[in-house]
C-alpha cells in the first residue's frame, strides 16, 4: 500500500503537493497525518476534490511506500514519523523544497529543489511526464503556489514558481477560486484576536533588529494563525514576529523574518517544527503559554546571525604615513592616493590620524616642513577586528569621526570610513525590505550571484572558482572574481577571461592555488602577479593594488592596497564589479561604484574627473566599449573627454597603445560606427590632424565591412587581418606624407608600415588595370598580392566587373595547377631546364583558360606544343 502525507496543520502547498502526487503514484492514499489550515478545510469541503482517507483507517504494517511532500521532518508528519528511517519500514519517497537540517528524513527518492513552494516541484514533474490533469488539480496547485509564495510576491519566489504557475492557467486554473481562497478579511473573532495579540505583544532588540513576540488564548479552536502574523508583519515596522496562539491544549507558534539575520526555523525547530528562515511554524503541547514564550525568548539569540564586524567592512591594507614625515609629504601622499585621512604610525606602530584639513591649514600657516606627528589627532577613536559595525556606527557618529583606525594587539590593520558605514546601512535596508529595482532585478549592493555562478559558466570553471576561494580561505587571504567576466556574467554573456583578485599575497595564493589544481603557474614577481595555465583556461591572478601617475598620461606606479582601491584604479565602473570567492561570502557581489546601475542603465562612465587625464587612452576605450555594448557614454564623459583634448593631452599619449586600442575597436565592433563617433568627439584628429570622417571614408568603411561579410560566408578557412585592413582604408585617405606621419604617431612596426602603404598603392595600381578578361592575366596581375591587398581592392574597386574578377581569383583561380609535375615531364622525356617553367607557365594558362581539362589534355599539350616526346 503507497501513502502519500505532509506535515501537520497542512497549508495549500502542502494539500496541492500530496494531490500531485497522487498523479505520480496512481492508487496511493492521501492521509492527513494531523490537523488542516482552516481555509484547506474550507475548500475541502466546498470542492470534495479527491479522496482523503482516514488515519485511523491505515493498517502501518501494509505500508509499502510512505510518500511525504512539503516537508521532511519526521516530528511535522505525526504517526507517520515512527516508519521514516525504520529498518524494514517502507520505501521512503521525499518531495520538498525547505531547507536542509541535519534531522532530515532520507529516502530512497529525494526530490529537493530551491524553489519557492513545493507545488512547482510536482507542476514541472507532471509536465516533464506528459501526465494530464484537471482544471480543479491546476486550481489546487495554483493555490499552493500563490499561498506559500505570497502570490509571487515573497522575496523566495522563483522564476520557475511563476512559469509553474503559467503553465498551470494554461491547463485551466481558475483564478476566480485563487483569488477567494487567498483573500484574508478577517472576521469579527479574528479582528479581537488581533486586537489581544498586539496588546500582549514584547518588543526585543537584539544586534538592531527589531522583533515583536504576540501571544493570545482561546478556549475553541481558532483557524488560520498564518494570516495574522501576515497582518502583523505588514502593520508594525519589525525585521521578525513570533506568534503563540494557545488552544485546545496546545500552543501553535507561527514565525516570519524579513531579516536574513534572523532565522525563524531555527526556533520552530527547537519546537518539532521547521520551514525557512524567514517562515516557519510549528505546534507545541502540553506547554503553558507563559513558558512558550519565555523559551522562545531564549531561543532568539541562538537563531540569530550577528551582524558584520569591523573586519567585514574595513579596507586593508592602509596607506600610512609616518611620525616623522614632513606635512608637506603628507599632503602629496594624499593627492597621490585620493585620500583625506592618514594613520600616523612611528616604528611599524599606530599613533593617531591626520586630516587633509589639518594639512592644509599647518601649510598656510608656514608649517610644511614640521613633522606629520606634532599635528596628528591621538586620541581619536580607535576598534577592534570583531568590534560589531553597529558599535562602529556609534563611535564615529559621537565623536564625529569620519574615519576609524581598526587595530590588533596595537598593530593597525584596516580602516572604516563614513562611506564603508553608509554602504553597510544600505546593504541592511535592502536585506530588511527586500526593495527591487523598477526593473525587477535584486538590488546591486549585497546581491548574491552564486546560483548564475553555477548556471552561466562552465561546470569545470565555476567549480575552480569555488576551489580558488578555498585556497584563499586557508592562506588568510580574501580572493575575488573581477573585471570583464563580472561584468559579461551580469549582462548574459559568458567571457571566460577569469581574473582574481587576492587581498594578500597573489604570487603566493597562485602557487598554492596551481599546485592543487597540478597546472603551470607563470609568476610576475615585479608586478604581483601571475598567471595559471591549464589545458584551454588561463587565469589571471593579482595582488590587489593602487596606483598612482607621476604626469599626465605616464604609466602608473602600482603599490598593493585593498580590493576597494584595487577596483578603483579601473577605467568605468561597468569594469568595477567584483565577485566574493571565499566559502562564507561565495558569490556576493562587491559593487563600490555604481557598476550594475550604468549596467541597467547602459551607460560607460568614468570613476573620477582626473581618468583621461591619467590615461587618454580610455577616451578611445569609452568609445569603443559604447559601441561593442551599445551604450552611451554618460554626458560628464564626454565633457571631460572634450577637457582632455583642449588640454593637449593626448600628444603625451604613446603610438603603442593608442595603436593596440584602434585594433581593439577594429576587431570588436562595427568600425563604421566607431570611426564615427572617434569622429565626433574629434578624437580622429588624435591621429592625425588631416583626417576627417567624411562620405569618402564611411564608404571605404563600409565597402571593407561588406567585403569581409562576403568573404567570411566563403567558408575558405582563411582569416584575413581584419587590423590591417581597417587600417588601410583609415589611412587611405591620407596623402603619402601624411600617412607616414600617422605611422610616426602610431608607433607602427616597419612590417606594418610596408604592409598598409604597399598594399593601398598596389590595391590602387590593380584597380586601375583590371577588367582584365583573361583569367591567365587575371591570375599573373593577382598573384603575387596578399589577401588583405587583395580585399582592399576589392572593396574600392568602383566598377563591378573589376570586383567579379578579384572575387573570381579568390574563389577559383588561384586555386588551379597543373596536373603536371616536373617529374612528370621528366617522365615524358623532357630533359630537365629552363623549359621546364615554360612548359609549366603554358599549362598553367591553358588550365585557367579552361582549355585544358585532364592530365591526358595536358600531356596531348605538351607534345603537341613542345614537339614528339619520345616514349618510355
Amino acid at each position: 500500500m503507497d501513502i502519500i502525507t505532509s506535515h501537520t496543520n497542512a497549508d495549500f502547498d502542502a494539500f496541492a503537493s500530496m494531490v500531485a502526487a497522487s498523479k505520480l503514484y496512481p492508487g496511493a492514499r492521501i492521509i492527513f497525518p494531523g490537523s488542516q489550515e482552516k481555509k484547506v478545510r474550507d475548500f475541502i469541503a466546498a470542492f470534495q476534490p479527491v479522496e482523503i482517507h482516514r488515519l485511523k483507517d491505515v493498517d502501518f504494517s501494509e505500508i509499502g511506500r510512505l510518500i511525504v511532500v512539503d516537508t521532511r521532518s519526521s516530528e511535522r508528519i505525526g504517526p507517520f514519523g515512527a516508519l521514516a528511517g525504520k529498518r524494514g519500514g517502507p520505501a521512503v519517497h521525499v518531495y520538498d523544497h525547505h531547507p536542509k537540517t541535519p534531522q532530515d528524513i532520507h529516502g530512497v527518492l529525494e526530490v529537493i529543489e530551491d524553489v519557492g513552494a513545493t507545488a512547482t516541484i510536482f507542476v514541472e514533474q507532471l509536465k516533464a511526464k506528459k501526465i494530464p490533469i484537471t482544471p480543479m488539480e491546476a486550481t489546487i496547485l495554483c493555490l499552493g503556489i500563490y499561498e506559500e509564495t505570497g502570490s509571487l510576491l515573497f522575496p523566495s519566489t522563483t522564476e520557475r514558481d511563476i512559469l509553474a504557475v503559467a503553465t498551470l492557467v494554461k491547463r485551466g486554473a481558475s483564478l476566480k477560486i485563487v483569488s477567494a481562497f487567498m483573500r484574508t478579511e478577517l472576521s469579527k473573532e479574528e479582528f479581537d484576536l488581533l486586537n489581544e495579540l498586539l496588546r500582549t505583544a514584547t518588543d526585543i532588540d537584539m544586534d538592531g533588529l527589531r522583533i515583536k513576540i504576540v501571544k493570545a488564548s482561546r478556549e475553541d479552536y481558532v483557524g488560520d494563525a498564518a494570516h495574522l502574523a501576515h497582518r502583523i508583519m505588514d502593520m508594525e515596522d519589525i525585521d521578525g514576529l513570533v506568534l503563540l496562539l494557545g488552544m485546545q491544549g496546545k500552543i501553535v507558534l507561527v514565525g516570519r523574518s524579513r531579516a536574513p539575520e534572523f532565522d525563524v526555523s531555527e526556533v520552530m525547530k527547537d519546537f518539532g517544527g521547521g520551514g525557512h528562515p524567514s517562515a516557519a511554524s510549528a505546534i507545541a503541547r502540553e506547554v503553558p503559554l507563559e513558558v512558550a514564550e519565555e523559551r522562545v525568548k531564549g531561543l532568539l539569540e541562538s537563531s540569530l546571525k550577528h551582524g558584520k564586524v569591523a573586519g567585514d567592512v574595513m579596507t586593508s591594507p592602509v596607506i600610512t604615513v609616518s611620525w616623522d614625515a614632513t606635512v608637506k609629504t603628507a599632503e602629496a601622499m594624499m593627492t597621490r592616493y585620493g585620500v583625506n585621512v592618514l594613520p600616523v604610525v612611528r616604528k611599524g606602530a599606530y599613533r593617531g590620524i591626520i586630516s587633509r584639513e589639518i594639512v592644509e591649514k599647518a601649510i598656510f600657516h608656514g608649517f610644511g616642513r614640521s613633522g606629520v606627528g606634532d599635528f596628528s589627532t591621538t586620541d581619536a577613536q580607535t576598534v577592534g577586528n570583531n568590534t560589531p559595525v553597529r558599535e562602529v556606527e556609534r563611535l564615529m557618529i559621537e565623536h564625529n569621526q569620519r574615519f576609524a583606525p581598526v587595530l590588533k594587539d596595537g598593530a593597525l590593520i584596516g580602516a572604516i570610513t563614513r562611506t564603508d558605514i553608509l554602504r553597510v546601512l544600505y546593504e541592511d535596508m535592502l536585506k530588511r525590505r527586500r526593495l527591487l529595482s523598477p526593473t525587477g532585478e535584486k538590488p546591486s549592493v549585497g546581491r548574491n550571484l552564486a546560483v548564475w555562478l553555477r548556471e552561466k559558466l562552465p561546470p569545470s570553471v565555476a567549480q575552480l572558482l569555488k576551489v580558488a576561494g578555498e585556497v584563499a580561505d586557508a592562506l588568510g587571504f580574501k580572493a575575488y572574481l573581477v573585471g570583464g567576466s563580472v561584468r559579461d556574467l551580469l549582462r548574459g554573456e559568458e567571457n571566460l577571461d577569469i581574473d582574481i583578485v587576492i587581498e594578500g599575497d597573489g604570487i603566493l595564493f597562485a602557487r598554492e592555488f596551481g599546485g592543487k589544481l597540478a597546472a603551470k603557474v607563470r609568476v610576475h614577481e615585479r608586478f604581483g602577479t601571475a598567471q595559471i595555465i591549464m589545458e584551454g583556461l588561463k587565469l589571471d591572478v593579482a595582488t590587489a593594488r593602487t596606483e598612482y601617475y607621476t604626469s599626465p598620461a605616464a604609466l602608473p606606479t602600482v603599490e598593493t592596497s585593498s580590493v576597494k582601491r584595487d577596483l578603483y584604479r579601473r577605467d568605468f565602473t561597468i569594469n568595477t564589479l567584483a565577485v566574493a570567492l571565499n566559502p562564507r561570502e561565495f558569490g556576493l557581489l562587491i559593487d563600490f561604484f555604481g557598476g550594475q546601475r550604468d549596467l541597467r542603465e547602459k551607460t560607460i562612465r568614468v570613476l573620477h574627473n582626473l581618468s583621461f587625464i591619467e590615461d587618454p587612452t580610455r577616451a578611445f576605450r569609452a568609445v569603443r566599449f559604447s559601441e561593442r555594448f551599445g551604450f552611451k557614454l554618460s554626458r560628464h564623459t564626454e565633457n571631460l573627454i572634450k577637457s582632455a583634448l583642449r588640454m593637449n593631452l593626448f600628444a603625451m599619449l604613446s603610438g603603442s597603445r593608442l595603436y593596440e586600442e584602434l585594433l581593439l575597436a577594429f576587431s570588436e565592433t562595427e568600425p563604421v560606427k566607431t570611426i564615427r563617433r572617434l569622429s565626433e568627439y574629434g578624437l580622429l584628429k588624435v591621429i592625425h590632424p588631416n583626417l576627417t570622417f567624411d562620405e569618402k571614408m564611411e564608404s571605404i568603411l563600409q565597402s571593407i565591412h561588406d567585403t569581409l561579410s562576403w568573404f567570411a560566408l566563403l567558408f575558405l578557412g582563411e582569416k584575413p587581418d581584419k587590423g590591417a585592413l581597417y587600417l588601410m582604408a583609415l589611412l587611405s585617405v591620407l596623402t603619402d606624407a601624411d600617412r607616414e606621419t600617422s605611422f610616426i604617431r602610431l608607433a607602427a612596426t616597419t612590417k606594418i608600415r610596408e604592409k598598409i602603404s604597399k598594399g593601398v598603392a598596389k590595391a590602387g595600381q590593380l584597380v586601375k588595370t583590371l577588367p582584365l578578361g583573361d583569367p591567365a592575366r587575371i591570375y599573373k596581375a593577382m598573384q603575387a598580392l596578399d589577401l588583405e591587398t587583395l580585399l582592399f581592392a576589392m572593396a574600392v574597386a568602383d566598377d563591378e566587373d573589376k570586383k567579379k574578377e578579384i572575387s573570381r581569383y579568390l574563389i577559383e583561380l588561384r586555386k588551379v595547377k597543373p596536373a603536371l609535375t616536373g617529374a612528370d615531364l621528366k617522365d615524358l622525356g623532357i630533359a630537365p631546364g629552363p623549359l621546364y617553367s615554360a612548359i609549366l607557365d603554358s599549362l598553367l594558362e591553358e588550365r585557367l583558360r579552361g582549355n585544358l581539362k585532364s592530365k591526358e589534355d595536358e600531356i596531348s599539350f605538351v607534345r603537341k606544343r613542345f614537339g614528339p616526346v619520345p616514349k618510355k
